[in-house]
């Protein structure tokens, strides 16, 4: 049976990419049955009906998923975050590398819109960028004009499975339009009303970007610890987790236990206390969280 990855899903169809082209399919009804939903980025053995119509008869192993955007088997992602309209915000990107980092995928952060931002905005957010380096996690900012900057950014593309994510309204299909000026994606500004970005991004498709694909989302600005334990939260911060090893306690949580390193470290400015109360922040939702049954 041919095999191939799905690359876009639309309306109960499934565009499966393969050696010999592109076949539409629908999935058994087996896996309605098993609770199986395939998802754009699946790697799939499938059956053709005849040279565009077919089948999709079984999801191979996935490597990783995300809920929202439902992407499967993702490399990295390009997490895009405003200087402006709307302003940044240290606290939702950080919620986007908790669940990045938790589900194994490899963060890369572009700040867009820097040509908007004033002086002191920009010293601010350069200021975070520089943090966000010290870290370990790649940076880069991107204008609305200036097309070279994406050229940074071509190079992480290839030979990848990508995902663009982050809230509405900070350019997403615009840093696509720029990767790809053919491909024309529509764009919108800010909704005046709401303050964010207003949705133009319909469903999830994967786009060839030079040797890579990348999948351009829906925008989100609510993103939930469905599945993320307190055990897990530290090592979705990889500056708490290096330190972590030195606490005196064993599976110390970092935040009411005597003899911590990361509190420590905090302390002496080794770790941003801004990321460390997003981390507080987000143990205590996650605590809060409602038991599921």
């Amino acid at each position: 049976m041919p095999a191939g990855k799905i690359i876009k899903a639309l309306s109960g169809f499934y565009y499966v990419a393969h050696e010999e082209g592109i076949t539409q399919c629908r999935g058994r009804g087996v896996f309605r049955k098993n609770k199986v939903n395939p998802l754009v980025g699946d790697e799939v053995v499938f059956q053709a009906e005849n040279n565009t119509d077919g089948y999709i008869l079984e999801v191979l192993e996935r490597k990783n998923e995300l809920v929202r955007p439902p992407i499967a088997n993702i490399d990295q992602a390009i997490l895009v975050f405003s200087a402006v309209e709307p302003g940044f915000s240290s606290l939702l990107l950080d919620r986007f590398l908790m669940l990045i980092e938790y589900n194994a995928i490899t963060p890369i952060i572009c700040i867009s819109k820097m040509d908007l931002a004033d002086d002191d905005t920009r010293k601010r957010v350069e200021a975070f960028a520089h943090n966000y380096r010290e870290i370990g996690y790649e940076v880069m900012f991107t204008s609305k004009t200036a097309a070279e900057s994406v050229d940074r950014l071509r190079p992480f593309l290839d030979g990848r499975v990508s995902v663009i994510a982050g809230q509405s309204g900070v350019g997403k299909s615009t840093l696509l339009n720029l990767l790809r000026p053919e491909l024309e994606l529509k764009t919108s500004g800010i909704s005046a009303h709401l303050g964010r970005g207003k949705h133009t991004t319909r469903h999830v498709e994967l786009i060839e970007v030079g040797d890579g694909l990348v999948a351009d989302t829906p925008g989100f600005s609510s993103l939930d610890f469905i599945d993320i334990e307190v055990e897990d939260a530290t090592n979705c911060f990889p500056e708490l987790k290096e330190q972590s090893q030195y606490c005196k306690f064993r599976g110390c949580t970092h935040i009411a236990e005597p003899k911590c390193a990361v509190k420590t470290a905090v302390d002496e400015g080794a770790i941003a206390r801004y990321r460390y109360d997003h981390y507080v922040e987000f143990v205590q939702e996650i605590r809060d969280r409602k038991p599921r049954y």
